[in-house]
């Protein structure tokens, strides 16, 4: 068996074009969504990352704009900027990005976001609202890992599904939404006994615990569907031919760069036995930020009109 490759790229796509349709619906109204982005520290992730959300956010129709700090910026500092921004009804979607620096706590910021402007999701009250099925801004990652599901014509319903990782950002929220749409869910993890055995289970693999190739072909069960999360850096040719085989496009970019990416699937053994599978890149990576797209056109939406009325 060789997988179908579902692909994020294609997806991403999609779901840009309708966060571009609603925001040009919105604008019909006198309403341009808007985000902030608050990028502290000087992680060249981060850095990418922000720069890319910008771009895309441009390119949908929604003002964008990234308020930078260095990491020498007091906790005390970083919280007065987030009130400001709850504040400015010009403002319809906050985002901090993480990790902050390491004196600052990341609870106490993203609490500090209003959740009607919470674009991520992570509010208390917003994690709430999803874990009773109430509408609200889901974390952008398993929110677009839904939406390739339903691009891609896959009905959970009815299905065993097991997400590897238990993270507030992907693997509580994914279990969730797996679990609102009718799927008998599993949340496995590192400390799970028999992890392997666990997965096999499962007509819905969603592998999100970071860890390049934990994942192989003796945790999918034949004709499984695999959603791999995990995006790892990987500096080892042993490592890349365990992950890849011969792939002599992976070992050229190896050769290129000295390091590739890699998900937390065996990619060589996984694709032999799954039905369908998602690349890393190109898989879930394209999602998240046309996930976050469409959160921002919806707060927009859900905030303004309100106002209005």
């Amino acid at each position: 068996m060789t997988a179908r490759i579902l692909d994020g790229k294609k997806a991403a796509q999609t779901l840009r074009a309708e966060a571009a349709a609603h925001a040009a619906r919105l604008k019909e109204q006198g309403i341009t969504p808007s985000l902030v982005v608050v990028l502290a520290g000087d992680n060249p992730a981060s850095a990418v990352y922000v720069r890319n959300k910008a771009t895309a956010a441009g390119e949908a129709g929604i003002a964008a704009r990234t308020l930078r700090f260095d990491a020498s910026l007091s906790e005390t500092e970083l919280l007065g900027t987030i009130h400001e921004l709850n504040a400015d009804d010009t403002v319809d979607a906050i985002l901090v990005q993480l990790p902050l620096p390491a004196h600052i706590s990341t609870q106490r910021v993203l609490e500090a976001v209003v959740p009607a402007k919470d674009v991520d999701g992570f509010h208390p009250l917003n994690a709430g609202k999803l874990l009773q099925g109430q509408r609200g801004p889901v974390p952008c990652t398993p929110a677009g890992i839904m939406d390739l599901l339903r691009l891609e014509g896959i009905d959970p319903k009815g299905m065993r599904a097991t997400v590897i990782g238990r993270s507030d950002i992907v693997g509580k929220p994914m279990a969730l939404l797996l679990m609102h749409a009718h799927a008998t869910v599993t949340i496995a993890h590192s400390r799970t006994r028999d992890l392997a055995g666990v997965c096999r289970e499962a007509d819905l693999l969603v592998a999100a615990l970071g860890k390049p190739g934990l994942v192989t072909a003796d945790f999918v069960q034949p004709g499984a569907i695999v959603i791999d999360v995990g995006i790892n850096r990987v500096d080892s040719r042993a490592e890349v031919e365990r992950l890849f085989g011969h792939d002599e496009k992976r070992l050229t970019e190896f050769d290129r760069k000295g390091s590739v990416l890699a998900g937390d699937c065996e990619w060589a053994s996984v694709v032999s036995v799954a039905s369908a599978v998602t690349p890393v890149p190109g898989g879930v990576g394209p999602l998240t930020i046309a996930r976050l797209l469409k959160n921002t056109v919806e707060l927009a939406e859900s905030r303004r009109l309100s106002i209005l009325s």
